[in-house]
């Protein structure tokens, strides 16, 4: 379920409209201590509402706004991540 592969980083715009926010997708990978990817492995089989890309937009937003990050849109993606609507 989880790709704990290596190697890529990529980034393109998706969705772009003539005065809508466009919606940037970073695809990478990354290994995992295997204790990381269990744990997170076992909490999306036991929530299925959740998948891999939604808890790490989760834990990303959270932590940025834990670090100061001050940005409206980055508090509405995490507070909509954490009570199950999609952005």
């Amino acid at each position: 379920m989880l790709s704990a592969a290596v190697a890529s980083a990529t980034q393109h715009t998706v969705g772009q409209t003539e005065g809508a926010s466009c919606e940037q997708v970073v695809s990478f990978q990354t290994p995992l201590p295997g204790n990381l990817a269990q744990a997170m492995s076992q909490f999306i089989e036991a929530h299925p509402q959740w998948d891999q890309y939604r808890l790490m937009q989760a834990a990303l937003a959270g932590f940025l706004l834990q670090q100061g990050v001050q940005q409206r849109d980055l508090t509405r993606r995490y507070v909509s991540s954490m009570f199950g609507r999609r952005v």
